[in-house]
């Protein structure tokens, strides 16, 4: 009968949470255990730890919904600026589940006997991932119902209204905590187990959010708050750095050490790796790292932009700039562009066949994650590379933007932080009296602090080094710069339609035409060239436009066509995504925030 009773309370929520999803007890197989006759030693919960592992603790290989993407049709963002999302289209609200697994957890492990620190050690786990879980939900809605049990068929917390921003973010606070004191340091099975440091990473990644999150959304009526965020931001990060167990990989070899950092078979051995997934060939558990190139989306011209000349001036501040092809774009950059962005002459098989980018994509293919060895890719979900999930670098920089915004960093602060990252790749550093850089003034127009040019050095550096592993969109978003997301996303440039060099070799590898019917700007090109070139068309042979088109018309930056009306971006409700429809009709508490 209580076995019965478990399953019951189980498919309620699931319910309540998932809209009566057929297939939620057969995706949840630990809600066939009996709490009774399960938790009661530290090596059940180690079994009931791993079951929670795979859906909780992941890695982020892109960027799909935010300003880095040039064309991600079907993404969040997208559907966002275009107004498409709405209570009734919305998604989401729809992981109660995984919450549910960790609460049934913590409210059995009394039962368990054993060691008290290998105990609370499993306790500290369990409340890290819900710290993980209520992290994304702050985030994305904002206010949320705060559950801290399972709930049964009969509690009336199941029906229970939202909890105010404050509560969500001081109970996140306080697993962490919790977390941070109880989860052992040892870094377990290779470091693919979370460990006291992955807590930190954590805690720091966390009250850095919340506390910019505060300090630039003034409607919020929290000014004043975030200065507790921030300075633990900066603690967590310091106690890591003080450990001396993480530094930057770097070997000397520029950028080949940051691109080992995404594409290595382990990272067991690499000292910048605070948390990570195997996906080991040997039990072939593989990932799907290969899509990230060509597949559906390109980098944008935004960040490209973004890296620094190697002598560690602003590309903006190069005369000319906004009219720089493809192949000159990579001339003389910040390495970490190259080894993020397919760049000309990167071949997939590391032979003398180039890989050339699509420019109905925009031109700018995302290279970071690729696996570069091609014994590596083997197909879907056979992709055999390690993926990092925390590494020392983002420690590095949440500790100095933490510090900027308090007002409080130093040349040594910057030195031990960006200067470390600018330093793998041969890169000058950061200094406190940089000038202010006038494109990225406008981009964040919104920073009222003295040292505005360091926040916004910072804010590069992290935009570069952070590029491609999911941080960015929330970056947006506690910044309060929607206005980057309401822009129309550019690719590469164009100088003029016709035939395009992207291998850097002077031979034209595509040709971009008015239409099927008009392929004047090859005619000077000889027969064999002309035979055997990909050609792209602005237009079909009806006239109507294709996904993308140039800018000034017949050259420019690549644009796209759906993007023609135009991109919103509705303060502040566009911070926050709505609860969908029927969730509210299950739930008469729960009320939409934010003009949802």
């Amino acid at each position: 009968m209580k076995h019965k009773r478990l399953l019951l309370s189980f498919f309620i929520l699931g319910c309540t949470a998932a809209s009566c999803n057929k297939d939620f007890l057969q995706r949840m197989p630990q809600t066939e255990i009996s709490p009774d006759a399960y938790f009661n030693s530290p090596k059940d919960l180690d079994t009931y730890i791993n079951g929670l592992y795979d859906k909780q603790v992941v890695a982020n290989t892109d960027d799909g919904s935010s300003d880095n993407i040039s064309s991600y049709p079907g993404s969040d963002l997208d559907k966002l600026v275009r107004n498409s999302i709405t209570p009734a289209t919305a998604g989401g609200w729809d992981s109660w589940n995984q919450l549910r697994s960790i609460n049934f957890m913590l409210d059995n492990v009394y039962k368990a006997q054993g060691d008290p620190s290998a105990i609370n050690h499993y306790i500290g786990i369990a409340r890290y991932l819900r710290a993980r879980f209520y992290f994304r939900m702050l985030a994305t809605y904002g206010d949320v119902p705060w559950y801290s049990h399972a709930l049964s068929d009969i509690d009336p917390d199941i029906y229970k209204a939202r909890d105010p921003r404050t509560l969500i973010a001081d109970s996140i606070l306080a697993d962490l905590e919790y977390a941070v004191a109880n989860i052992k340091p040892d870094m377990g099975v290779n470091g693919t187990r979370v460990n006291k440091w992955a807590a930190l990473a954590l805690t720091s990644r966390f009250c850095l959010f919340e506390g910019t999150f505060r300090k630039y959304h003034e409607d919020l009526k929290l000014g004043g708050t975030e200065v507790k965020f921030l300075n633990r931001a900066a603690s967590a990060a310091q106690e890591i750095m003080d450990s001396q167990k993480f530094r930057i990989y770097s070997t000397g070899k520029g950028g080949a050490d940051y691109t080992a950092l995404f594409t290595s078979p382990s990272l067991a051995a690499n000292p910048e790796i605070i948390l990570w997934r195997d996906y080991p060939q040997s039990l072939g558990k593989g990932n799907n790292t290969h899509s990230v190139l060509g597949w559906t989306w390109s980098l944008s011209q935004s960040l490209v932009y973004s890296y620094l000349m190697k002598d560690g001036t602003p590309f903006s501040a190069v005369p000319g700039y906004q009219k720089a092809d493809f192949v000159t774009s990579f001339k003389d950059r910040d390495p970490r562009l190259a080894e993020t962005v397919a760049f000309p002459g990167f071949s997939t098989m590391q032979n003398d066949v180039k890989y050339v980018a699509k420019p109905n994509l925009g031109g700018y293919d995302q290279l970071k994650f690729y696996p570069r060895d091609p014994a590596a890719r083997q197909g879907w979900d056979a992709n055999y590379t390690a993926l990092p999930i925390y590494r020392f670098a983002e420690v590095l920089l949440n500790y100095a933007e933490a510090k900027a915004e308090l007002g409080t960093i130093t040349q040594t602060d910057l030195d031990k932080t960006i200067g470390e990252l600018r330093r793998r790749v041969q890169m000058p550093g950061l200094s406190l009296g940089v000038a202010l850089d006038p494109v990225l003034s406008g981009e964040y127009n919104n920073i009222k602090s003295g040292n505005k040019a360091i926040i916004l050095e910072i804010r590069r550096e992290r935009r570069v080094e952070m590029a491609c592993e999911g941080l960015r969109l929330n970056d947006v978003s506690r910044w309060r710069a929607g206005a980057r997301l309401a822009e129309k996303p550019q690719g590469m440039y164009v100088p003029a339609l016709g035939a395009i060099d992207m291998t850097g070799d002077n031979q034209p590898d595509f040709a971009i035409l008015p239409s099927p019917n008009d392929s004047s700007a090859i005619a000077g090109l000889p027969a064999d060239i002309k035979a055997k070139i990909t050609r792209y068309y602005l237009k079909d042979n009806n006239g109507k436009e294709n996904n993308f088109y140039l800018e000034n018309g017949n050259s420019g930056h690549i644009m796209f066509t759906a993007d023609k009306a135009g991109r919103t971006f509705r303060e502040p409700q566009y911070y926050y995504r709505p609860i969908p429809l029927d969730q509210i009709v299950l739930n008469k508490n729960l009320v939409q925030l934010y003009g949802w």
